[in-house]
């Protein structure tokens, strides 16, 4: 029997779904609406750069939909892009996905769950060193805080309890997904019912589109307060909400464990993102109803939805948000280590990864991949950057590696999105036969309209955030002498065997 037939489907459209949603909804949308307000600086056009990330993911979720239904194996976006190019271009993001995107990801949603656990219980703490700073060299460090080791027993649990099966892994998502869900309508609604302040909707509302506040440089000294500035800013904000839609397209590479899924996958696409997508513009409203968009852009630590809470729940909001976006982000993390890890399966069984990637344990899940993304996700948790030094050469304050490599590798993972996403245009034309029993809704506008908003971003990144975004490029470009390496060992097994 063929090793990926022992996968077991037990994921159904509501679980599907909830993988969908569950991983989409993690830390982003209670913080990033501040940044996003100082860079636009006005109540319409927080709202547009909502908007259009939300068309962005839709249009990006239905058109993917296309493919999951062609190619329903596990490995999801590697395997597209495998099939509609070359292996390398699907070992490719498969490298960094594994390197950071997922990776990052995890560690910076379990950093983010230890942050806001400080909130309740303050020995919690980046600054709390159980190992200190050990400095490497000018700009790096690596550290032991309670904060980080809370993310690194987030990951430990979260991945062990994976390796148990999939039926404890989808009920946990399932659990978590509709808790955060929950927690993040109530916000909306008590914001819209408890929350309304008539000052705050006449300032925001009555005054839409006039850019105010505090405005952040975009980009070569570019401001909003411009025509032009304001079209770089709309554009440079997506990197904000886009990487907080982001994790959407995850469900696919859980394919081989999806019930029926040439229907269940584009449903379960379509009806996630649609339904973030409505959750994430109302949050916003639910924002700007409470908070004058001068206090989004100035709010403590960026924390919008603790200070709308406060405005509902008077002293005790932030302490109530904490737990929600806890929640939010345990269930986060859960959706993304659960994925991840079909990915460098599919990977491996392609001779691209390391063999005991490609296998499954007893319980029908591949407990290595797991094992191997949790490592490196701990790994990543403890490298700190030097954001701060004083006169005397004293570090002041610490980032996080994985922030920065997060925030270079954003323009890379559009790259692979336009690219799979012209991956249907080209098996149009080379596989027309293939069976599709799902075809890209609106082919070929939908699809090429994507192509076209994300490739407008992309350029504008490249331009005007290019110390943040050639970096990318270049942690990209470490995957190519890794896969002729890997090729080469494949190809000397398969002589040898």
């Amino acid at each position: 029997m063929a090793q990926e037939e022992k996968f077991v489907r037990g994921l159904g459209l509501l679980d599907s779904t909830m993988i969908v949603a569950g991983s989409m909804i993690g830390s982003g949308i209670f913080i990033v609406s501040a940044d996003i307000a100082r860079q636009v600086g006005s109540p319409g056009w927080l709202l547009v750069v909502w908007i259009i990330t939300g068309l962005l993911t839709l249009m990006a979720a239905i058109s993917y939909g296309e493919l999951a239904a062609m190619m329903p194996k596990a490995g999801g976006q590697y395997v597209y892009l495998r099939e509609a190019f070359s292996p390398l271009w699907g070992f490719l993001y498969g490298w960094t996905l594994f390197l950071v995107i997922q990776t990052g990801t995890i560690a910076a949603v379990a950093v983010g769950f230890a942050r806001y656990l400080g909130i309740l219980w303050p020995t919690i703490s980046e600054e709390n060193y159980i190992i200190s700073p050990i400095r490497l060299g000018s700009g790096y460090a690596v550290s032991l805080s309670t904060a980080q080791l809370v993310g690194v027993l987030m990951i430990a649990l979260l991945t062990w309890m994976n390796t148990r099966g999939l039926r404890l892994g989808k009920l946990v998502q399932n659990i978590f997904t509709v808790a955060k869900t929950g927690a993040l309508i109530a916000l909306i609604a008590l914001g819209f019912l408890i929350g309304w302040q008539s000052d705050a909707v006449s300032a925001n509302f009555g005054d839409f589109w006039t850019v105010r506040g505090s405005l952040q440089d975009v980009g070569e000294g570019l401001t909003a307060a411009t025509v032009f500035g304001l079209f770089i800013a709309v554009c440079v904000a997506q990197t904000n909400s886009l990487f907080s839609s982001d994790a959407w397209h995850n469900v696919t590479f859980t394919a081989g464990e999806v019930k029926n899924p040439k229907r269940n996958l584009p449903l379960s696409l379509a009806l996630g993102t649609m339904l973030v997508t409505a959750l994430y513009l109302l949050a916003n409203l639910a924002y700007l109803v409470t908070l004058p968009i001068t206090s989004i852009q100035e709010v403590a630590s960026d924390r919008v939805a603790s200070a709308t809470a406060d405005v509902i729940f008077p002293g005790s909001g932030a302490a109530i948000m904490a737990v929600a976006i806890m929640v939010s982000t345990f269930g986060c993390n859960n959706g993304l280590i659960l994925t991840g890890a079909r990915a460098y399966y599919a990977m491996a069984r392609d001779g691209l990864f390391f063999r005991a990637v490609g296998d499954l344990n007893k319980f029908h899940v591949p407990s290595w991949a797991l094992v191997i993304q949790g490592v490196w996700c701990a790994v990543l948790v403890l490298p700190r950057t030097v954001r701060s030094v004083d006169a005397e050469g004293q570090v002041t304050a610490y980032g996080n590696l994985y922030g920065n490599l997060l925030t270079y590798v954003i323009s890379a993972a559009l790259i692979f999105y336009i690219l799979t996403i012209a991956g249907i245009f080209r098996l149009r034309k080379t596989q027309p036969d293939a069976e599709r029993p799902y075809r890209a809704f609106g082919y070929p506008v939908v699809p090429a309209l994507y192509m076209l908003g994300a490739s407008v971003i992309l350029v504008v990144l490249f331009i005007y955030q290019w110390r943040v975004t050639w970096p990318g490029l270049v942690i990209v470009a470490t995957g190519f002498p890794v896969y002729y390496l890997w090729r080469r060992r494949r190809e000397n097994t398969e002589q040898t065997e």
